[in-house]
């Protein structure tokens, strides 16, 4: 088979890319043990495209339990050379409410006790990459002239917060990633980030806006609900397989 160019990470409420055609499933064991689940290969817009469920396809995995090492290595493996990550997020300042598609340029990272490093085990090579710019500015481009062509609403740059999760932040924790510069709020933008670039992987993020984080929205006290979260996701992620395809047709 032709080996896929472009890798989608799928976040909560995306367990599979829509329109994917001929899939192939694929369970590759790497040095860093089993991916979250199988690999679907197939094609979208005549193009091949690889899709892994970040979480399982059963969301049976927690952000700090995903074995990120093991995901980019299994889709690299495959012949994978760029990842598109979507990640659902919450929503921080005005630009990014609820069904907000965007695609940030930078990120913070709050997670603590993650294998952040492939460089972890002894007598592995020591990496100092350059991570000044966490998302391959290259692609970061594509997918904005993807989307534009495809005429699809994304907004351009914010700054993502990675929490370690899996419970939602404090009112107190989102006013200090306020202060910190963060847009954005996710549990699963990093480590993957920094391992991507470890492991020589084009990567971009696409955050999809769940919801209003704790105290960020009109209404202060919301309470946020799972049945509203996947409503969101579902609304924000209607077009991304039409934009994946521009991405893919290089449009």
């Amino acid at each position: 088979m032709t080996s896929p160019l472009l890798a989608v990470i799928g976040g909560t409420g995306l367990y599979a890319l829509g329109e994917l055609q001929d899939i192939e499933s694929h369970q590759p064991v790497t040095k860093y043990g089993a991916p979250s689940g199988p690999v679907r290969i197939g094609t979208l817009g005549g193009h091949r495209v690889a899709f892994l469920a970040r979480h399982g396809e059963g969301h049976s995995v927690p952000p700090h339990q995903v074995n990120y090492r093991a995901n980019l290595a299994a889709l690299r493996a495959l012949g994978a050379t760029r990842v598109l990550a979507l990640n659902t997020v919450g929503g921080i300042t005005e630009r990014f409410g609820p069904r907000v598609l965007a695609c940030p340029e930078q990120l913070i990272d709050y997670t603590w006790g993650r294998v952040s490093t492939i460089c972890e085990e002894p007598g592995t090579d020591v990496l100092h990459v350059d991570f000044g710019d966490p998302y391959t500015p290259a692609l970061r481009a594509a997918v904005l002239s993807a989307a534009r062509r495809r005429g699809i609403a994304l907004v351009d740059g914010g700054c993502y917060g990675a929490t370690q999760g899996p419970r939602l932040e404090t009112k107190a924790e989102i006013a200090r990633m306020r202060r910190d510069g963060c847009d954005l709020v996710g549990m699963t933008g990093m480590p993957e980030a920094g391992l991507a670039r470890e492991m020589g992987l084009e990567y971009a993020c696409l955050a999809i806006v769940a919801n209003w984080a704790a105290g960020a929205g009109p209404d202060v006290d919301e309470v946020i609900t799972l049945d509203d979260v996947l409503a969101n996701v579902a609304a924000a992620s209607s077009g991304i397989p039409a934009l994946v395809a521009g991405l893919l047709a290089g449009d």
